[in-house]
């Protein structure tokens, strides 16, 4: 009996014992888990660097020729010859139209034989008179016959210089029967044809031509812009840099030449010009761009992707990537944020790791597993 007792208890002991050893293994296992750590919240990372920034103001421009003439006709005539072709480049003085010459050569041959008559009667009036005044003294003429010759050579002379006035006149109708560019440039359309009557009152031009090399650049900015450009432009012609009007491709540099001397009331706007040497053609009169005017460069500044920075209620901020992979939320100060780049003077070092994208689900000392963006990819 004593014996069947002992082994009930010792089959009683071994399952205690058992028993424990289960429900330690159950208690030691929360902390086990306890110790992995959670997954990181997936970020973009981004690295703190140093550059120039430029500083600039962003406005909408149109092109403008540097010089326009529109080509009339100073002569009534008919058109004999057209020397050029549409679009073609021409250089000052190279011929373009030819309108019948042959009734002003006829009217300056009249007027130089016009001349000649006089000279010829002056001549003779002359003699007479130096006659005249020789013959006046022993009485064999009268004063007033000589001076009636005298009177009549003063005429010829006002005569003939009324003939040298028609000469001229003559020629230089001559020369607009001749009509060549003014300036160098590229002709626009031909606006008539060999065979057309043109006349000097007419208001439609017989062509026009555009000077493209150099160029420039018309735009406003707001007025109170005015005070920022003035001062930077006293340092120096400030740089303009021109797109396309979708602000994407570069076209041309060029330097800023007019500030206007008034501001328009009506806008509020101050009107501004930049020149362009337009070597390459790249700028065209009419054409509509976007455009920069630099009026200062920041040399080595700290910067960061514009998305970087993060706005709240006392000011802006942004999240350092700490080496144990946690963030650390740090205010920051910008001096500017232009063309997709923050300019941080204070709060950020170069070369910092720093949250780029991703922000919305940060906290203070939060986990983050970072990613790189890849070359090229959207910011």
């Amino acid at each position: 009996m004593i014996r069947r007792l002992f082994g009930i208890f010792a089959i009683t002991a071994v399952a205690a014992i058992v028993a424990i050893w289960q429900l330690g293994s159950s208690l030691e296992a929360p902390p086990a888990a306890a110790q992995t750590p959670p997954p990181g919240i997936p970020v973009t990372a981004g690295t703190v660097t140093v550059q120039d920034a430029p500083v600039f103001l962003n406005g909408i421009g149109t092109v403008q020729a540097y010089n326009m003439v529109a080509i009339k006709s100073r002569v009534d005539g008919q058109i004999v010859k057209v020397d050029f072709k549409e679009g073609q480049e021409v250089k000052e003085g190279e011929p373009l139209i030819q309108i019948d010459p042959r009734s002003f050569q006829a009217a300056l041959e009249q007027a130089q034989a016009a001349k000649q008559k006089d000279e010829a009667q002056l001549v003779g009036a002359q003699l007479d008179l130096d006659r005249y005044e020789k013959l006046i003294g022993s009485g064999w003429q009268t004063r007033q016959s000589y001076d009636q010759q005298k009177a009549t050579v003063g005429q010829l002379q006002a005569a003939i210089k009324g003939d040298e006035a028609q000469i001229n006149t003559a020629k230089l109708n001559l020369s607009y029967a001749d009509i060549r560019s003014p300036i160098d440039g590229r002709l626009g359309a031909k606006l008539v044809d060999k065979g057309n009557l043109v006349h000097a009152n007419d208001n439609t031009p017989l062509v026009t031509i555009t000077e493209i090399k150099p160029i420039f650049v018309s735009f406003t900015l707001p007025q109170e812009n005015l005070d920022a450009v003035r001062e930077n432009q006293n340092n120096g012609a400030l740089t303009v840099q021109v797109f396309s009007g979708d602000a994407t491709t570069p076209l041309a540099e060029g330097k800023l030449t007019l500030i206007d001397n008034a501001i328009d009331q009506a806008t509020g706007t101050i009107h501004l010009k930049a020149r362009f040497d337009n070597l390459d053609e790249r700028l065209w009169p009419g054409e509509f761009v976007s455009l920069r005017l630099v009026l200062s460069v920041r040399h080595g500044v700290a910067t960061v992707p514009q998305q970087t920075v993060q706005a709240g209620p006392s000011g802006h901020y942004a999240y350092v990537i700490k080496p144990d992979d946690t963030v650390e939320r740090r205010a920051v100060e910008v001096a500017s944020i232009q063309d997709g780049i923050a300019v941080v003077t204070k709060g950020l070092s170069p070369g910092e790791r720093i949250v780029v994208d991703g922000q919305y689900r940060l906290t203070e000392g939060a986990r983050v597993r970072a990613t790189t963006p890849q070359p090229g990819a959207a910011g």
